[in-house]
This record gives structure tokens, C-alpha cells and sequence, in this order.
């Protein structure tokens, strides 16, 4: 871990790490030791060469694990308006004041739900994955967004989709 600290740290030329999310192994895997890796990231933290930490692609016992050894600024899991899994625990840290980091948030619609989606897109004169993210910062103020993109004009919606207003006809077409 702390090789990948020292790389990542090299590699955007900083002295210091805003936040490190230590990623677990897939989901559904709860006896992976979490608690001596954030130990390791505490001490990376102590030397000043990280800020704060996070955890990703964890369950909510793990989250709760890995509260109970460190403060933890974030969580990153895999969510979406089809994959909504992680509900509870989207709520679980906004009511704790952790910022919660959807990955993959606009991939992996269902027909059903994208069909939704274009209904509500057409209607507002936007893209359905503009939706998709309006629907995730409608969801919880916790939601922190870093959608990925290619290229300059997808980061321009992506970032017009923050002026999206969803109405509550819209949130539940949705299914919110």
C-alpha cells in the first residue's frame, strides 16, 4: 500500500494525498481484513502523506468495520438508477455525513428503467445520462458525482446535468 501511495503521490507531482480509498475485493466478501489496511493508510495519514480516508466497493458491515478503526470520509461503491443496492447504505452515510461516490453512474440501465429515462430526458430537453446523474444529486445530498468522460463535450453535459431540477412527476416515473 504504501509503494501505491508513494506512486500515486510521484505521479501527480503532490506532496500529499487529498484521500485514499482503500478498495476491497468484490462485493459479498465481509472476512477481508480491512482493519490492518486502514491501519497501514493511518500511519501514511500520521506522515502527512495522506488527508483523509475512504473505502471502496464495501458492504455496510463493512463500512461500520472500518468506522470503528478510522474516520471515514467516503465511501465508493457501484451505483446507479438501475443499481440501487446500495440504498440503505447511501442513507446510512448521509445521516452519518459521509460523502457517498457512485462508480459507474450513468452504465448498466436496464430497457425498462432507460425507457423512463428517455421519457423524462425528452421532456426536459436533455440527455438520458444528464438524467441519470440529476437523479443521483436528487437522490441524497451526500452524492458526490466524478462521472468519467472522453471528452470535452460529454464533461459539459456532465456538468449541465447539475442544473437539472427533477420535479417529484420525474422522481417517480424514476422509480425514486
Amino acid at each position: 500500500m504504501r509503494r501505491g501511495v508513494e506512486a500515486n503521490l510521484r505521479s501527480l507531482g503532490v506532496d500529499q494525498l487529498d484521500v485514499v480509498n482503500l478498495r476491497m475485493g468484490d462485493r459479498g466478501h465481509t472476512d477481508t481484513p480491512l482493519e490492518a489496511a486502514l491501519e497501514t493508510l493511518m500511519s501514511l495519514r500520521a506522515e502527512g502523506l495522506i488527508r483523509h480516508l475512504g473505502v471502496s466497493n464495501v458492504t455496510q458491515t463493512q463500512v461500520a468495520r472500518a468506522r470503528a478503526v478510522a474516520d471515514i470520509v467516503c465511501v465508493q461503491n457501484l451505483y446507479n438508477i438501475a443499481a440501487r443496492d446500495d440504498d440503505p447504505l447511501v442513507d446510512t452515510c448521509a445521516h452519518a455525513g459521509i460523502a457517498y461516490v457512485p462508480f459507474f453512474p450513468v452504465g448498466g440501465f436496464q430497457p425498462l428503467t432507460a425507457e423512463h429515462l428517455t421519457t423524462v430526458a425528452g421532456r426536459l430537453g436533455a440527455t438520458v445520462p444528464q438524467v441519470a446523474l440529476a437523479w443521483l444529486l436528487a437522490r441524497s445530498p451526500n452524492i458526490v458525482l466524478i462521472p468519467g468522460t472522453s471528452s470535452l463535450a460529454h464533461l459539459e453535459q456532465n456538468i449541465a446535468a447539475g442544473q437539472l431540477q427533477l420535479t417529484d412527476d420525474d422522481l417517480a416515473q424514476l422509480g425514486a
